[in-house]
């Protein structure tokens, strides 16, 4: 269960500017999904926004030591993140942290409250570990057309970043000024046709211009980070629990501990990097069971081209199924299972197997939020 350190003083972007400048040792941990990663530029360790602001900070700090940390993995949104943080992020020690959900949050829908839970959670966390946080709203294609869909959740994430006191680096509100301007377009943004997510090096750079402006500012400012007495959302999220399922002394026939792949059809997807070990079910293995507390469920694991079905029933109700196949190779299996549950009361989860010949469900934990977040075997 995770448990929130109380910090000697809260982060100080100046402060981080004088270290730098004296030459000292600093950890940057770039936090999001594919478009942090840098999916579809040329190369993301040279030309997405993260290298693009790592290169800024090594030009504008030459004496400096920094440690970079890229912690995206494509595709998912703050929820997993609250469970990963731990391990991906804090285990760092980031003095500086860029910190982009809003798409992968659906940015274009309704504020979902638990996903807004989760974004809020680790705005929080990160400011009580000492980090920095610069709050990254990024755009798609469609955002900078001629007539974009209204972003709802961008404003509730950027009253939280007001309420911590974030700077922001509004890359849609940046995009939407230059194509207006006439200074670009969205295709010159977005130059891969059939891709209207993940922009080309143009567009990376124009979301670097925008982190690094609201970096500058923020030092220029002298912008310390607050920590609001109370959440503007729900508190689920400050407490977690991961249970990684290779832990259990007796797992169900039919699962063993087993590890994950070092290849996968993305770099941000390669799940040794995200996980250390997995517990597998073939063949025919038998249904897996644990109790738990908490109100909000999450399944982490691995998807493969031999994964096949599995159904979860919760406190005994109707099951459902989920598909856990990837038919173009290895990647992160990541499925909200439950939500809402009363934070009181103890609950049991039921993980099925549905496997054919050959086929395999290959899972890392079981991951709960809210109340004490506790797993216990079944």
């Amino acid at each position: 269960m995770y448990s929130s350190p109380c910090p000697d003083r809260l982060p100080d972007f100046s402060l981080f500017d004088r270290r730098a400048r004296e030459g000292e040792t600093l950890r940057v941990a770039f936090l999001g999904g594919s478009l942090t990663w840098g999916a579809q530029a040329t190369d993301p360790q040279k030309t997405s926004y993260r290298a693009l602001v790592g290169r800024k900070l090594w030009e504008t700090y030459p004496l400096a030591r920094f440690e970079f940390h890229d912690a995206a993995i494509g595709g998912t949104g703050s929820q997993l993140a609250a469970f990963r943080l731990e391990r991906d992020v804090l285990v760092h020690r980031p003095d500086l942290v860029f910190l982009d959900f809003t798409i992968n949050d659906d940015a274009h829908a309704p504020p979902h409250r638990h996903r807004v839970a989760a974004y809020e959670s680790l705005v929080r966390r990160l400011i009580l570990h000492g980090a920095a946080v610069v709050q990254m709203i990024l755009p798609a294609k469609r955002d900078v057309g001629p007539h974009p869909v209204p972003r709802p959740l961008d404003v509730r994430h950027k009253e939280i970043g007001a309420a911590y006191g974030l700077p922001v680096a509004d890359a849609v509100d940046l995009a939407r000024r230059r194509v207006r301007e006439g200074h670009t377009t969205a295709d010159v943004l977005w130059d891969v046709p059939d891709d209207p997510t993940h922009p080309g090096d143009a567009g990376y750079a124009l979301y670097a211009e925008a982190a690094w402006d609201a970096f500058t500012h923020a030092v220029e400012s002298r912008r310390k980070c607050r920590l609001p007495e109370t959440m503007l959302s729900d508190p689920w999220y400050m407490s977690v629990g991961r249970f990684r399922l290779t832990t259990l002394a007796c797992p169900p026939e039919g699962w063993q501990p087993g590890r994950p792949h070092r290849n996968a059809i993305a770099y941000d997807f390669i799940c040794s990097r995200w996980m250390d070990d997995l517990l597998v079910a073939r063949d025919s293995a038998r249904p897996l069971r644990l109790r738990f507390r908490g109100g909000d469920v999450l399944l982490f694991g691995e998807q493969t081209r031999t994964s096949g079905d599995y159904a979860v029933r919760i406190d005994g109700g109707e099951p459902r199924l989920y598909p856990a196949q990837c038919a173009e190779g290895n990647m992160r299996l990541v499925q909200v299972v439950a939500e809402g549950l009363d934070l009181e009361g103890e609950h049991e989860i039921e993980i099925a197997p549905l496997l054919k010949n050959g086929q395999e469900l290959r899972l890392e934990s079981v991951c709960v939020a809210g109340g004490p977040a506790g797993v216990v075997a079944g």
